[in-house]
C-alpha cells in the first residue's frame, strides 16, 4: 500500500508541474509574461521534490531495517527476501 501511495504522490506532483507549464505559456503569458516566467521557475522545482517525496520512507515501511538483506546465507531455507519479517515497533 505504501508504494501505491508514493506513486500517487509522485504523479500528482508531476501533473501539477505539467499543468503549471501549460497554464503559464497557454494562458498567463497573455496577461503577464513575468508571471508566466515565475510560474515556470516554480514548476522547475517540483520534479526534484516529487522524486524526494516519492522515495520518502513511510513509518510503516520496515524493509530498510530487515537484517536478512545483509545476511550472506539469505538463499538457504528459512530466508525469504520477498517476505521480510514484520517485527512489532517499540
Amino acid at each position: 500500500m505504501q508504494a501505491h501511495r508514493r506513486h500517487v504522490r509522485y504523479f500528482v506532483m508531476m501533473g501539477v508541474c505539467l499543468g503549471m507549464f501549460v497554464l503559464a505559456w497557454g494562458v498567463v503569458r497573455l496577461w503577464s509574461v513575468p508571471a508566466a516566467v515565475g510560474m515556470c521557475l516554480f514548476a522547475m522545482v517540483i520534479p526534484p521534490l516529487a522524486a524526494v517525496f516519492a522515495n520518502k520512507r513511510d513509518p510503516d515501511d520496515d524493509w530498510w531495517n530487515d537484517p536478512r538483506w545483509d545476511d550472506p546465507r539469505w538463499d538457504r531455507p528459512g530466508h525469504d527476501r520477498d517476505r521480510p519479517d514484520h517485527e512489532p515497533r517499540q
